[in-house]
């Protein structure tokens, strides 16, 4: 197998628009390529700038798990902690993670981060939604967003070899979002509603993801004077079909609401729920 490392996006186009397959970590793919034959040529982006950034509101797709630390909010770095061993972390990397994985154990949190993904096409690169990405399973060159004001992650654990551990993700962001119907699916065989835009007015929205089995449910509620108690907005969502979720729903909902109400608003380290 030819595996080219370009060191541009330019260059890194050319290789996928003549066929070569994208492969970061290959924790996912190296036993079916033993298994059914490696291909013929593959692409790294290891090497490309723009898919090795990392920032307070951007993360490149070639970034391996192990790599992402204090730069990136809280939910996301936190979620990164929790994937695997420390051997996979030091290999599996960002894109294959959300694009290549059932489990998508990042989905969760760049979905309440309300994260925008930069896709990299033989046509040239484009943004689009997470809903994109999770069913076509382009090449990722990385994730954008806003900093939320707070963020909370919490993962059960799980027996090796069982059903993927719950997950339930959250993050708080300034101004109100107008369309509260339920976000629903992300899961297996589906893909995640992530056109909610960057809010609008006073107030703050708050997103909640939770992985479910192989599928994520999103919701949001709005917290704004004179709205209903954002844990009850979110029982009138698909996840109040997820009754084992809830008690950490409610411990998450309940700091970040601290964190909506704090003076200056600043930080997301104080507001996990363990």
């Amino acid at each position: 197998m030819l595996v080219h490392l370009p060191k541009t996006v330019a260059e890194a186009r050319e290789h996928v628009a003549e066929g070569a397959v994208p492969v970061g970590g290959a924790t996912l793919v190296w036993a079916t390529w033993q298994r059914d034959g490696f291909p013929g040529q593959a692409v790294s982006l290891r090497e490309v700038p723009q898919a090795n950034a990392m920032g307070p509101e951007e993360l490149g797709g070639a970034v391996v798990l192990s790599r992402i630390g204090e730069e990136v909010p809280y939910v996301l770095r936190a979620a990164a902690a929790g994937v695997g061993t420390g051997a996979v972390r030091r290999a599996a990397t960002v894109g294959g993670n959300i694009a290549g994985s059932t489990l998508r154990c990042l989905l969760p949190a760049a979905l309440v981060l309300e994260a925008r993904a930069i896709v990299l096409a033989p046509h040239g690169v484009y943004e689009t939604d997470l809903a994109e990405v999770t069913a076509k399973r382009p090449v990722l060159l990385g994730l954008r967003w806003s900093t939320p004001v707070a963020s909370a992650y919490r993962k059960l654990p799980a027996a090796a070899g069982g059903a993927p551990p719950l997950v339930v993700a959250t993050a708080l962001h300034a101004g109100t979002d107008p369309d509260t119907s339920p976000r629903t699916d992300a899961g297996h065989g589906t893909s995640p509603r992530t056109d909610a835009g960057t809010g609008t007015g006073t107030g703050h929205r708050l997103r909640v993801a939770v992985r479910d089995g192989y599928d994520v449910l999103t919701a949001t509620a709005n917290l704004v004077p004179g709205s209903a108690h954002p844990a009850d907005q979110l029982r009138e969502t698909p996840l109040a079909d997820l009754p084992g979720a809830w008690g950490l729903i409610d411990e998450q909902v309940a700091a970040l609401m601290a964190a909506a109400s704090a003076e200056g608003r600043t930080g997301d380290e104080p507001r996990r729920s363990d």
